[in-house]
């Protein structure tokens, strides 16, 4: 339930504070040549002004209309109240009040009111002099006195575009061909010449809608009909001073003088000082003034107030002349300056219509007199005779006698500039010196960034480099290590193929060993069969194969060792030789098997050949032999000889194992 409250509350703080701060930027001071240009064509212009006092009242919104003789300002809707004052020329003002249509006569020193919410255009007259009608003006409200959202005013010709022309026709009920004359239109300036040119001119058909809109007749801006209601301006120039002496004079225009400031909460003011003179100190207690130099030129002077923040307000002093407008917060201290040398004049506006007493520090109406003498001495902390002799001797009060005040008031403000412009050099000095330093830092920095960059790159192409060097060792050591991984595989399966191989060889001699075993078992059962005839053949056939064998074992050791030998030899020579070595080896192998292959054949053919001379000779015995003992002779002839067959074929069998063990 708390929230919503506070979210108000919140809102309109912020509100508060974004509206302090949009004033504060608008400035105390704004000359002539800073004015902003919104019209601008060769019957008039129009310029623009907004200036600030630092609080939440401000900006405050000015216009400078300045029309040629015979030049007419278009019909427009007021957004905001305004007040003006008739600088110079003369001429006639229309407007809308009550529903109705009213008609002024203006002059120089003429001051009006017109409400929110009026339609209302301007015509200057054509003086024998051609003297421009320049009027002044600001807009304001009820609420605040500013520039509203949608601007001061807007063209009443601007208030239909936009409308469909079957919404204009039934809602004015007016012929079809005035719709389309103010709807097809093309827009011309704000000002134009007063004299109408033809039909069609825009004016005329604003005019048209001016009279649609208050229900009257006529062919002109000049034909609306008005009541004969007595309205009328008040003049400054004609008026009775507030103020006067031979040093000047002032006047104060509220509702009291002039009616149609009722309801409004702007008043006006204008000061006119002879040369060498002064407003003397002064505040105001209840308005803001924002005011025009109209005349000569002269010197201000405001000071803030000493319970203010320095950093939220500061004293002033600055030289206007004729077209600038400044501003002069309630409650700070002032002082207007005229030169030796001219008359200043100057005019404007108050923010309260109030009765507005103007508090003066020095003279007879000094606010300081009624106080106690000791009481303002000691705020000041001096003595009671020096507060007697600071406030005795003023006799004048109001507008004061102050010879060349402006022109030391000036030399302070050229000295004051001097100064500013000195500090600001040397601030801009310090700032570029600043800058400077900030550039060199900025560019060693620079430096070392980019050596700081650069020994990165360096280290990181380095690093870059040891890594690649390092992956190339990696890469040549897992090289190195898959062609030794690769040459021990090639050396292992090599190695189990000869382990195979030699296997396979220990098992073909196994078996044929196994061969010979039995076939030396039924050699041994024929041996025993026939032991005596073999006994003196064998013992000379065992020398012989003894004899044999010790030569074969001999020439077999003799070849191992030659083998052995060669295979220190080739194992000397290194990895390198190692398959020539092989290779040499198994063509030896080869060779000893083709030799044992060879030896075996001719060992297999001299036991055929013994067997088929046996043979024969034993076919031969038997035809030639007879019965008898001849027959018992030639049989044993014939067993021996067949046991010597036998023999030699028994012993051919074992020297052909004895050859294939070797």
């Amino acid at each position: 339930m708390l929230k919503k409250p506070f979210l108000v509350f919140f809102f309109l703080l912020l509100v508060s504070f974004s509206a302090n701060v949009e004033s504060s930027n608008y400035p105390p001071l704004v000359k002539k040549e800073e004015r902003r240009s919104l019209v601008f064509t060769e019957y008039g212009e129009i310029s623009a002004v907004d200036v600030g006092d630092g609080s939440r009242r401000g900006p405050y919104h000015l216009h400078f209309i300045t029309l040629e003789p015979n030049a007419l300002f278009l019909p427009v809707l007021l957004h905001a109240d305004m007040v003006f004052y008739v600088h110079t020329g003369s001429g006639r003002l229309s407007f809308t009040e009550g529903g109705e249509m009213r008609r002024l006569s203006l002059r120089r020193g003429d001051l009006y009111r017109l409400e929110e919410g009026s339609i209302f255009f301007l015509q200057s007259n054509l003086e024998a002099e051609r003297e421009k009608l320049r009027v002044y003006a600001i807009f304001a409200n009820n609420d605040n006195i500013q520039e509203q959202v949608v601007g001061a005013y807007s063209r009443v010709a601007d208030l239909l575009q936009g409308f469909d022309k079957k919404v204009l026709q039934a809602a004015f009920k007016a012929p079809e061909e005035v719709i389309e004359a103010i709807t097809n239109t093309t827009s011309t300036p704000k000002i134009v010449h007063a004299v109408p040119t033809g039909k069609g001119s825009v004016w005329k058909w604003e005019s048209k809608l001016i009279k649609v809109l208050l229900g009257t007749k006529g062919q002109g801006l000049y034909d609306l009909g008005s009541k004969n209601k007595k309205i009328k301006t008040f003049n400054v120039i004609d008026a009775k001073r507030d103020f006067e002496n031979c040093n000047g004079w002032s006047l104060t225009v509220t509702q009291k003088r002039l009616h149609a400031l009722k309801g409004s909460n702007i008043a006006a003011f204008m000061v006119n000082l002879t040369e060498g003179s002064m407003m003397g100190p002064h505040w105001n207690p209840t308005a803001t003034e924002i005011a025009v130099v109209l005349e000569g030129q002269g010197m201000i002077t405001v000071v803030c107030s000493s319970t203010v923040k320095e950093s939220e307000c500061n004293n002033m002093r600055f030289n206007v002349k004729e077209g600038d407008v400044f501003v002069v917060p309630r409650f700070h201290p002032m002082a207007q300056m005229s030169f030796n040398n001219e008359t200043f004049i100057f005019m404007g506006f108050s923010t309260s219509t109030k009765t507005n007493y103007p508090q003066f520090l020095a003279g007879k109406s000094s606010v300081l007199q009624p106080l106690d003498k000791e009481v303002v001495a000691a705020s000041f902390n001096v003595p009671n005779a020096t507060i007697d002799q600071f406030l005795r001797p003023q006799s004048e009060s109001v507008i004061l006698q102050c010879t060349s005040c402006a022109e030391q008031e000036a030399k302070k403000e050229e000295d004051e500039e001097r100064e500013k412009e000195e500090e600001e050099a040397r601030k801009r000095e310090e700032e570029e010196r600043q800058e400077e330093e900030k550039r060199k830092e900025e560019e060693e920095a620079r430096k070392r960034e980019e050596e700081e960059k650069r020994r990165e790159e360096e280290e990181a192409r380095k690093r870059e480099e040891e890594e690649e060097a390092k992956r190339r060792e990696e890469e040549e050591a897992k090289r190195r290590e898959e062609e030794e991984q690769a040459k021990k595989r090639e050396e292992e399966k090599k190695r189990e193929e000869e382990e195979a191989k030699k296997r396979k060889e220990e098992e073909e001699a196994q078996r044929r060993e196994q061969e010979e075993a039995k076939k030396r078992e039924e050699e041994e059962e024929a041996k025993k069969r026939e032991e005596e005839r073999r006994e003196v053949e064998e013992a000379r056939k065992r020398e012989e194969e003894e004899e044999a064998r010790k030569r074969e074992e001999e020439k077999r050791k003799e070849e191992e060792e030659a083998r052995k030998k060669k295979e220190e030899e080739e194992a000397q020579r290194g990895e390198e030789e190692e398959a020539e070595r092989r290779q040499e080896e198994e063509k030896a192998r080869s060779e000893e098997e083709e030799a044992k292959e060879q030896e075996e054949e001719r060992v297999e053919k001299e036991r055929r050949e013994a067997e088929e001379a046996a043979r024969r000779e034993e076919e031969s015995k038997e035809h030639e032999g007879g019965s008898g003992a001849e027959g018992e002779e030639g049989g044993r002839g014939g067993q021996e000889s067949e046991e010597e067959e036998k023999g030699g074929g028994e012993g051919g069998r074992k020297f052909l194992i004895k050859m294939v063990k070797f």
